[in-house]
């Protein structure tokens, strides 16, 4: 059985006259054996962003908009956004819509014009719809003679889809395939989807948001973390290739009384005990450490070719760590390697 999807962006209010030209269109296709699911986009409004996956479904779609003052309301054109952010195009440019727009204010053909036009940018083919101004919605929906209109125009929309009738190209079409492009990643369909149900996960933004607050003012106190080189002084370590290369580029910094822990992939952990002028390596994990680094054998070779600092490999992703965040800067002060 074929689908149609309906897409309302108006507010289910009882005088809006798109409902009743909705229910009648659903009338008429349920009659010619259409499937017909109606999304009313005021219902859930955070998951609109999701609704693009839908049209998947989807043999045909009609986009319903009241104009109450100006345009196709926000709602709808949240939608048309989220299909143009997350929408399998190879899809949509298969999909025959059928614009539907009453107006009780004025600008009922600018509206009409609007979802005709953002169906062509997004690839889709657009069919001729129903465009009206209703003054009085009692009047509307007890006059016969529209009743018949609305049911001409559903047959020839139900024509349009179900024999993939051709369509005149337009101008709209080609403009976008060579110069109109998304500003965003190339994403397969399926990552597109998966980023619509992230973006509709209010609790996931949340998080996102709040971490992002978090390294923002983390950034901002490192770059205010300064200190100043002293001689350097050996100490005590153990046999550790890579202890004994700390060893030999250790220069103190007075005061500093800071624990470092570095947790290598092979699950082997350093802890570097600072006290001033005396370092103290160990191989075991030392639990009142300030700073907890987890680092790969590839970025070890790194900085010890003075390829890259401690500082550089944990923005870039390089190294994780958890702890006192400004000690990572302090660690680069203290173990100074030269490049080779």
């Amino acid at each position: 059985m074929q689908r149609i999807n309906i897409y309302y962006g108006g507010r289910g209010l009882i005088e809006d006259p798109t409902i009743y030209v909705m229910n009648k269109l659903t009338e008429v296709l349920n009659e010619l054996n259409i499937d017909v699911k109606k999304y009313n986009l005021y219902e859930d409004k955070r998951g609109i962003s999701v609704l693009p996956k839908t049209l998947k479904e989807a043999d045909g779609v009609i986009l319903a908009a009241s104009v109450e003052w100006l345009g196709i309301g926000g709602l709808l054109q949240q939608f048309l956004d989220a299909c143009w952010l997350y929408g399998d195009r190879d899809r949509i440019q298969n999909l025959y819509m059928f614009p539907l727009v009453t107006a009780t204010a004025a600008g009922e053909k600018t509206a009409y014009q609007t979802l005709v036009q953002a169906w062509e940018i997004l690839g889709g083919i657009p069919c001729e719809g129903i465009c009206a101004y209703v003054e009085d919605y009692t009047e509307f929906e007890t006059n016969p003679d529209y009743a018949l209109l609305i049911e001409k125009k559903a047959e020839s929309f139900y024509r349009s889809f179900s024999k993939k009738i051709t369509m005149f190209p337009s101008s709209t079409n080609s403009i976008c395939e060579n110069v109109l492009q998304p500003k965003t990643m190339h994403l397969t369909p399926q990552e597109s989807e998966q980023l619509s149900m992230y973006v509709s996960d209010t609790n996931y933004v949340q998080k996102q948001k709040e971490d992002i607050e978090e390294l923002t003012s983390m950034f901002k106190g490192l770059l205010g973390d300064d200190a100043e080189e002293t001689e350097t002084t050996p100490s005590d370590i153990s046999e550790d290739p890579f202890a004994s290369f700390l060893k030999e580029h250790f220069q103190a910094v007075t005061p500093l009384h800071v624990c470092y822990n570095l947790q290598f992939e092979d699950g082997r952990i350093l802890s570097l005990e600072i006290d001033n002028e005396h370092l103290e390596c160990r191989n075991k994990e030392n639990p009142s450490a300030n700073v907890q680094i987890k680092i790969n054998h590839q970025t070890v070779k790194q900085l010890m070719n003075g390829e890259i600092t401690m500082h550089n490999a944990f923005l870039s992703g390089a190294v994780s760590a958890k702890g006192d965040f400004k000690q990572i800067r302090t660690f680069d002060t203290v173990f100074p390697f030269q490049r080779a």
